[in-house]
């Protein structure tokens, strides 16, 4: 096991660990958490001995291996499959001593060399590289193409596979999600989940801790709590640990305060002089309780758009893609989409399908190669890109980037104005002259945020907008969506965010794009199926389409909701003459218009909530099973949580839409 006691490690004049201690055991799965900048990836340079600590002890068993992933981005020429299986190092030394053996020609270490080999698993290596390298999202053709030939992101993808592919007791993971899309995120947490060894990962994705992870460790004021249990344990313990600690410290507060009355009230009387001087022993003696202060929560919201044209956006034939040498490349090709004011649209998509082409596209970076975008009247477009971070002018502050804004783009604004609005955004005092090229990735999102919610957009555009926010900036972010009155766009592979602020989804897929009949679960369903096909070299599953109502669940829907019938003051009284039956229909056919999208809304719910019936009682089945493995019992209540969430969600907003189609039909 590791074993950290009393550690203190300064980084210059700030100290990272006080005196901290922790103890990690083998075969652990823990997430390290913090705040941006609290030390995290500090404490991780100590445990690969990058770093030494000031004070303190380190138990790390020697014979332990580590393997980490490499931050710098690699320039290399070597193919890709052959730079992971560089990662291997057990295999490395295995092939330098036989080609050692063999150049000296000694038989007996030509034999133990071909003994090493077999150990280090050569003859499945390149099979076991490839694989890593198709699960996170390269496909066959990449396999050997040069590294210096791909983009940063799957740079970083090669450095994860490559840290990955070596055997080891310790992985040390950082920020491992930030590249990766849903279908290669899906793949990571099943391989990780299939890990024998100590693993510890810093992220900020909350259900990617929640799904690999089964003990927490908090880095907070230079202490290491640990907590037993995923992420979303960790907070409920931490809230009831913060919550025994603020009344502990109230009831002290109140002892504190009955003892110096009784000292001011008799000190000065010789009857009671003794019990005052005791009270004040007594006061000295007592071992004060700190107050609880927590790290300041962050919070904004997106100004009021001054209008919602309807419809926002209009696709019609859309082709998006690129020029290159004046040849056209369609991406995704014929879009025929309609986006309305107040949508929650997710798009997801494997990398490289096109998702960020067509946010380009929509936005206006990119010229659209073929059909029509028509926006709406007034429509105001709010970007968020991947690559924005890297568009800000590194030596000016951020007061210099909004007065910039403020006078090109608008709304125009004095100074003092400028650097309050910065000051919600946590820029303060002097830090809004700070250049932006000392921020962190954090405070540099941050500020992009910012700019974007001062421009005051009716469509939101983001494209992985997590990518460097912390889960206090993410939680933040997703109730700031929550409540923007505008329309919302979004690519990203933060599952909750999705979660929290979708309603609906598009998949592009085969260079086209088409909505998405299901939830997020569903679309993990769907990728585990597609990985599956292709490892038995069958064709693909198509996305899900909506499931038939089973034949109980139709029965019990029959019976709650009947359909709604015309209201009797819409018929014509008998004997009605020609025209009074006519007026009659005509009203008729009115009203059953009008209530048309709410009947085909309660029929949509009743399915759903068929649907969900079942995967309940499948759900419940799985736990009630003994062979259930533990590690998925976990799993199975957190998606029996977020069946009994929506579940709740869809018969409210059941109950809305009967009270409104009563309200349409008198009640009949």
């Amino acid at each position: 096991m590791i074993n950290l006691r009393n550690i203190t490690l300064r980084r210059g004049a700030k100290v990272v660990l006080s005196g901290a201690s922790v103890v990690l055991h083998p075969g652990e799965k823990v997430g390290l958490i913090g705040r941006n900048g609290a030390g995290k990836s500090s404490l991780f340079s100590l445990l690969a001995g990058r770093l030494h600590a000031d004070a303190g002890d380190i138990e790390f068993p020697p014979r332990w291996r580590i393997a980490e992933v490499a931050q710098e981005m690699p320039e290399v020429a070597d193919g890709a499959t052959d730079f992971v299986l560089q990662g291997d190092r057990p295999l490395q030394d295995a092939q330098a001593a036989l080609a050692a053996a063999e150049a000296s020609g000694d038989g007996h270490a030509i034999a133990e060399a071909h003994l090493a080999l077999d150990e280090a698993g050569a003859f499945d290596a390149r099979a076991r590289a490839e694989a890593l390298l198709l699960g996170l999202g390269f496909r066959s053709g990449e396999l050997d193409a040069p590294v210096d030939s791909f983009s940063g992101g799957w740079r970083m993808r090669l450095q994860l596979a490559r840290a990955l592919m070596c055997p080891c007791e310790v992985l040390l993971l950082d920020e491992p999600t930030n590249h990766l899309d849903l279908d290669a995120l899906v793949w990571l947490e099943a391989w990780l989940k299939r890990f024998e060894g100590l693993m510890v990962v810093i992220s900020h994705d909350r259900e990617f801790l929640d799904a690999v992870t089964r003990v927490t460790v908090h880095l907070d004021e230079g202490q290491l709590t640990r907590y037993t249990g995923n992420y979303t344990s960790f907070e409920e313990q931490r809230s009831e640990r913060l919550q025994l600690a603020q009344a502990a410290y109230a009831k002290q507060q109140e002892r504190i305060a009955h003892l110096q009355k009784f000292i001011d009230r008799f000190k000065a009387k010789a009857t009671k002089a003794r019990q005052a001087q005791s009270r004040v022993k007594a006061l000295a003696r007592m071992e004060k309780l700190a107050p609880v202060l927590t790290a300041s929560d962050f919070e904004f919201e997106f100004r009021e758009p001054a209008s919602l044209p309807n419809p926002m956006l209009v696709l019609d034939g859309l082709d998006a893609g690129y020029t290159v040498d004046g040849v056209p490349k369609v991406i995704v090709h014929g879009v025929a989409r309609t986006v309305l004011a107040g949508q929650r649209i997710g798009i997801l998509g494997a990398n490289g399908q096109g998702k960020s082409t067509l946010v380009k596209t929509i936005a206006g970076a990119l010229p659209p190669l073929a059909g029509r975008l028509t926006q709406g009247k007034g429509l105001a477009i709010g970007y968020f890109a991947q690559q924005e971070l890297d568009l800000l002018s590194l030596g000016d502050g951020a007061l210099m980037h909004l007065v910039r804004l403020a006078r090109d783009v608008g709304p125009p604004a004095r100074e003092q104005e400028l650097r309050d609005f910065l000051g919600r955004f946590k820029f303060g005092g002097e830090m809004v002259q700070q250049p932006v090229g000392t921020l962190s990735g954090g405070e540099k999102a941050r500020l992009v945020l910012a700019m974007l919610v001062w421009q005051r957009p009716n469509l939101l555009l983001l494209d992985e907008p997590t990518n460097h926010l912390d889960l206090t900036t993410r939680e933040a972010l997703s109730i700031a969506l929550n409540e923007f009155e505008g329309t919302v766009l979004l690519v990203s592979h933060d599952r909750a965010l999705l979660r929290e602020v979708c309603d609906e989804f598009w998949l592009v897929t085969r260079g086209g794009v088409a909505p998405f009949d299901g939830d997020l679960d569903d679309y993990q369903r769907w990728l585990l199926e597609v990985s599956r096909a292709v490892a038995r070299g069958q064709p693909a599953p198509p996305p899900p389409r909506p499931e038939p109502v089973l034949p109980e669940a139709a029965r019990t829907a029959a019976a709650r909701t009947e359909p709604p019938r015309v209201a009797p003051a819409a018929a014509a009284p008998p004997g009605a003459s020609r025209d009074d039956r006519q007026k009659a229909k005509q009203a008729r056919a009115k009203l059953s218009e009008a209530t048309r999208p709410l009947r085909i809304e309660l029929q949509r719910i009743d399915e759903r909530l068929a649907r969900l019936a079942a995967e309940k009682a499948e759900v419940e089945a799985a736990l009630a099973a003994p062979a259930t493995a533990a590690d998925d019992y976990a799993e199975l209540g957190r998606r029996l949580a977020h069946i009994a969430a929506e579940v709740a969600m869809l018969e409210e907003r059941w109950l809305e839409a009967q009270t409104e189609l009563e309200a349409l039909t008198g009640g009949s």
